[in-house]
């Protein structure tokens, strides 16, 4: 093999995208005896029903790219019960990723679950109609509706043109996790929740299967409840990314196709993304991106007055549109990206490290 081809593939190897995520299956499309393998567990999901009119610049194959990535919170995979609660398949992690224009850099956005929102009418994965409804959990899209009703009701919300989905499941997640030999996190302190099973150490450590699962999942231990459980997730991904391009794991090929086949078989995507093929076509316009540098930051949102009906869920607040705007115009972070986790900086704002449970 020619020095010029290693350099391509490790080229097209370090382009992946999260989220928790695309990562595996860009990674995998190089691997060609296991092509078929991975290819064959993608599943399919509906098209989107756009509500706002894509941009009207689309300088493909490297223009700016909305890509709506969702976890879902079933329980039915085996392990996947750890907090004894049964899950209705809501979208337990919500990221609107922003790929920008020359795919170089990308930010991803995190979306409360609890975030009341006013959901459009949309068709359910087995073509029954789904009303438009008011003030629903943002969760709830995904449930009734399927991925294509989230993102239909997310550009309803934002405005923001979605170009394509992607769901992943708690089995391939662990399954993920345990491909590249775990990953590793930073507690401040322990874990104790008696009520949902969920036992962690305080200090820096690798995580494997269920204990991962546990640390995304698990929302009682810190005082900002969803929020804190977000940016732990954030924190979480960013570390996989550092971990699934570093060089112990590209240069490993059972670790790589261990990690694409975990993923391929536990996510559904847009009909554009569902197939090896079709990611590599992204994995290869997305080069030049150092993933290192992928920022992550919540959506601001607000709780409702204590003597609101809607006391115990949340708001977007009066900055959510600038944040919005920012993604619809192209534009890097600015000021709005103050905190933000990345591979970089896996505990965000230090002032509030603490208080979202990762060490400062």
């Amino acid at each position: 093999m020619s020095k010029a081809t290693r350099h391509q593939r490790r080229n097209v190897l370090r382009v992946i995208l999260v989220t928790e995520l695309v990562i595996a299956l860009l990674t995998g499309a190089t691997v060609v005896f296991a092509y078929n393998k991975v290819d064959n567990r993608i599943d399919t999901g509906d098209d989107i029903v756009h509500q706002v009119a894509p941009p009207k610049k689309r300088a493909l194959p490297t223009s700016a790219l909305n890509i709506l990535v969702l976890g879902t919170d079933t329980r039915s995979c085996a392990g996947c019960g750890i907090d004894h609660e049964s899950g209705k398949g809501g979208s337990d992690l919500t990221i609107l990723l922003h790929v920008a224009e020359g795919r170089k850099s990308a930010y991803g956005i995190s979306i409360p679950r609890d975030t009341l929102v006013d959901r459009p009418a949309c068709t359910a994965e087995d073509g029954t109609a789904v009303p438009a409804a008011t003030s629903v959990m943002w969760n709830d899209a995904l449930a009734v509706g399927g991925p294509a009703c989230t993102a239909a009701q997310v550009e309803a919300v934002t405005g923001v043109y979605i170009d394509e989905y992607l769901v992943i499941d708690f089995a391939g997640f662990k399954d993920m996790v345990d491909a590249i030999h775990g990953v590793e996190v930073c507690l401040p302190a322990a874990v104790d929740d008696t009520e949902h099973n969920i036992h962690l150490d305080a200090g820096t450590q690798t995580l494997h299967g269920e204990d991962s699962l546990a640390y995304v999942r698990q929302r009682s231990s810190t005082p900002n409840s969803d929020i804190g459980r977000m940016r732990r997730q954030q924190a979480f991904i960013a570390s996989m990314l550092s971990k699934v391009t570093s060089a112990g794991t590209l240069t490993n090929p059972t670790k790589v196709y261990n990690f694409a086949k975990a993923f391929a078989g536990s996510i559904t995507t847009s009909p554009e993304l569902s197939s090896v093929s079709k990611l590599y076509k992204l994995g290869l316009s997305l080069r030049g991106a150092n993933l290192d540098k992928i920022r992550f930051v919540t959506a601001p949102t607000t709780d409702f007055p204590i003597d609101d009906p809607n006391w115990g869920r949340l708001q977007f607040t009066d900055a959510a549109p600038a944040l919005w705007a920012k993604v619809k115009k192209d534009e890097p972070l600015g000021t709005l990206g103050k905190g933000a986790i990345s591979g970089q900086n896996k505990s965000g704002s230090k002032a509030e490290a603490a208080t979202n449970g990762l060490c400062s």
